[in-house]
Parts: C-alpha cells; sequence; structure tokens
C-alpha cells in the first residue's frame, strides 16, 4: 500500500460517506492507501438528508471529510470526492501522488495523472447512465459498442505503459484511485447484463492495455475492500426503476 510518510499523530478524520456512491469510494481508496486512521459516517442517499448533515455539507453529497490536526486549530471540512482525495494526497505524502517539487519531473508527472482522470470523466465515463436507462435491447447493445470504442480511443493509448498500473509504475496511482470505483462497477453491471450489456465488458476486456491495468485495479485490496459488486448492482436497479417511475409521472 502506499502508506504516508508523514506522523498522523493528533490526526483526526470523519469520513462521511455511502458505499453505493463511486465519488465517495475515490476517497475511501486514498484513505486506505495512505494508512490514516478515520471514522467512517455512513450516510443514507435513498432519503432526504438530515438537518445535521446538511450543516456539514449543504449540497448533501458525499464525500465529506472532517478534519483536525493537532495544533492546526479548527476543524475543517472539505467535499467533494475529488477535491477531498486530492487535499489527502498532498497533506500525507506517498507514492501516490508525487508532491508538485519533489523532483524535477514531478509538476509533469501530475499533469499528466491530471489529464488522465479528466479523460475517464469527460470522455467515456459519461456515457454509463444513458445505457442503464434504455429499455430498448438493441439500442443499448448499440450504445455499448459506442462505449467500448471510446474506452479503446481514449483509454487504451494512455494505458500503453502501464505496468500495471498507471503512469509506467508499479505503484498504485492517484489516477488509478480516481477510476477504480467506476471499473469495478462496469464490470459488475456488465456481468450482470440487465442494465449494461455483457457485451461491453467482453469488448473492452479484450484491449491488452485496458485488461491489464483493470485486473490489477480489481485485486488492489484498497478497492476490493470498498466495493461489495452483489449490492452495488442491486441498488443500481432500484435507481434505474426509480428514476423511471419518476419520469413517468411528468
Amino acid at each position: 500500500m502506499a502508506s504516508s510518510t508523514k506522523s498522523t499523530d493528533g490526526l483526526k478524520i470523519t469520513f462521511y460517506t455511502s458505499y453505493l456512491c463511486p465519488y465517495a469510494q475515490r476517497s475511501h481508496i486514498v484513505l486506505e492507501e495512505l494508512g490514516l486512521p478515520y471514522e467512517i459516517v455512513q450516510i443514507d442517499l435513498g432519503v432526504p438528508r438530515p438537518q445535521w448533515y446538511l450543516d456539514i455539507n449543504p449540497r448533501g453529497l458525499v464525500p465529506s471529510l472532517k478534519c483536525q490536526v493537532e495544533g492546526a486549530g479548527d476543524e475543517e471540512i472539505l467535499t467533494e470526492s475529488l477535491i477531498v482525495s486530492q487535499f489527502l494526497a498532498d497533506s500525507f505524502p506517498s507514492t501516490l501522488l508525487p508532491a508538485t517539487q519533489a523532483d524535477a519531473t514531478a509538476p509533469l508527472r501530475r499533469a499528466r495523472i491530471a489529464f488522465f482522470i479528466d479523460t475517464w470523466a469527460t470522455k467515456v465515463s459519461s456515457q454509463q447512465f444513458g445505457i442503464m436507462l434504455n429499455d430498448d435491447v438493441s439500442e443499448k447493445e448499440r450504445l455499448a459498442g459506442e462505449w467500448a470504442k471510446a474506452v479503446e480511443k481514449e483509454i487504451e493509448p494512455l494505458l500503453a505503459d502501464a505496468k500495471p498500473f498507471f503512469g509506467n509504475s508499479d505503484e498504485f496511482s492517484f489516477a488509478d484511485a480516481m477510476v477504480a470505483p467506476f471499473v469495478v462497477r462496469w464490470e459488475a453491471l456488465s456481468q450482470d447484463g440487465s442494465l449494461v450489456p455483457t457485451s461491453f465488458w467482453e469488448r473492452v476486456n479484450v484491449l491488452p492495455n485496458f485488461s491489464r491495468w483493470a485486473k490489477a485495479i480489481q485485486a488492489r485490496p484498497s478497492v476490493a475492500s470498498t466495493f461489495d459488486a452483489a449490492t452495488i448492482v442491486a441498488n443500481s436497479k432500484k435507481m434505474v426503476e426509480k428514476r423511471k417511475a419518476a419520469a413517468a409521472q411528468k
């Protein structure tokens, strides 16, 4: 694991999350990778947020992080998964993410990590829900084919030097942590086949760079320990039915 090299004496972290949310899992993975002590508070995303949580995060989203370091004054509250994760990785140096001025190449490595995360979010990840909400089997297959082609075009080249992790490294990186929750969900949903066609994972899993990297991601203890496939698939089905019912009432 990419444990932190910084002392955690006096550190107090409360992590507000939901096991159902891939974005919250991002930060959960980082906490595990850094080996930080933390208290976890589960937020039920299926009901209106209680006022006590809205006082912590007015948006009502997860994750949220309440953090206090001995001698640093009042507790700080951070929200949004990428911001929370970046704060943790920058505050507790490790192999996850090089410090900005760690060496001459650190800024470039950080930029490449940021580009990979952005490409994932803007070019491939956004296609998932359109497929899940579509009831037409042939259309789902067509969309899944386009989705797989997007992975091949946008992601496969960026993993050409993965060994097996992003950036020519045998060390799990910040880039891997930020996309891992989506990798494991894509496989679980595709294997189930009801929301995402089985053909989708079959198509991306034959891409040599992607498949080698995805296998390493799925086996990472910090990823596996923060993900339950059966629960995610069951909840995804409930979420889709709820959205369809709400749309039908409009």
